[in-house]
């Protein structure tokens, strides 16, 4: 059964306290008025501001290099970070318009079989400084092509880019097999549906394909059924 604390926080009242303080500072904007990224990590202690050519989140080759720089793993190993996972977290920082988006996780150097977007440079675990973790998923969940779990024991969101939206709650902590519950299918399905009735690219399945359908009958997915996570991990 969830901790209290965990009941608590799907509940709404989450204590904004620690890693998930509001901070007071300014937003970081570049010449033109445009806010930059701004991505602090927790564990390494570093922080990094680069600027965006659009309001949807897009990035220098350069800048791309700094980010997986400092998106690296726990090791000290780095990965090629996807513009589009930094576009999303771009999107969630400038939408509630705070000054930093404090980094939990960013590459996680994969396991043998391991299916985890952290493995691919796909995906962030993050802290919206005083924003409770449940209204940062649920922003993220309308936007189509992500994946948002919400981690109630150790108190982050995970977000990542992928061919088909999956959303879940992980009553796990730190360090132990995960314990995943699917949540809110039917929205998943219908982000996925407006975001191409908007004219959004569908993400391609990691691997080398033709055609998005092809790629999920790859992974025995008929088309146009739902999709079970592909962000399986242990040691979150």
């Amino acid at each position: 059964m969830p901790d209290p604390a965990a009941v608590a926080y799907l509940s709404g009242n989450q204590a904004l306290v620690g890693p998930h303080a509001r901070s007071d500072q300014p937003v970081a904007r570049d010449p033109a008025g445009r806010p930059m990224l701004a991505l602090r990590t927790i564990n390494h202690g570093e922080s990094l501001a680069i600027p965006s050519s659009s309001d949807e989140g897009e990035f220098s080759a350069i800048d791309l290099d700094r980010a997986a720089r400092l998106l690296r793993a726990a090791g000290g190993e780095e990965h090629p970070v996807d513009p589009r996972v930094l576009g999303l977290v771009y999107r969630i920082q400038t939408h509630f318009r705070v000054p930093e988006i404090r980094v939990v996780s960013g590459y996680r150097v994969p396991k043998p079989a391991s299916r985890s977007n952290h493995g691919r440079g796909r995906a962030v675990d993050l802290i919206v400084p005083g924003i409770v973790d449940e209204d940062v998923a649920a922003f993220v969940r309308e936007l189509g092509f992500v994946g948002v779990g919400i981690y109630p024991s150790s108190q982050f969101v995970h977000v990542d880019v992928r061919p088909r939206s999956y959303f879940w709650v992980d009553f796990s902590r730190p360090h132990a097999r995960n314990r995943e519950h699917a949540i809110l299918g039917d929205l998943a399905m219908k982000s996925d549906a407006a975001a191409l009735d908007g004219g959004k690219l569908p993400i391609e399945p990691f691997g080398i394909v033709n055609d998005v359908e092809g790629a999920l009958r790859t992974y025995g997915v008929p088309p146009g059924s739902p999709v079970a996570n592909d962000d399986e991990e242990e040691d979150r």
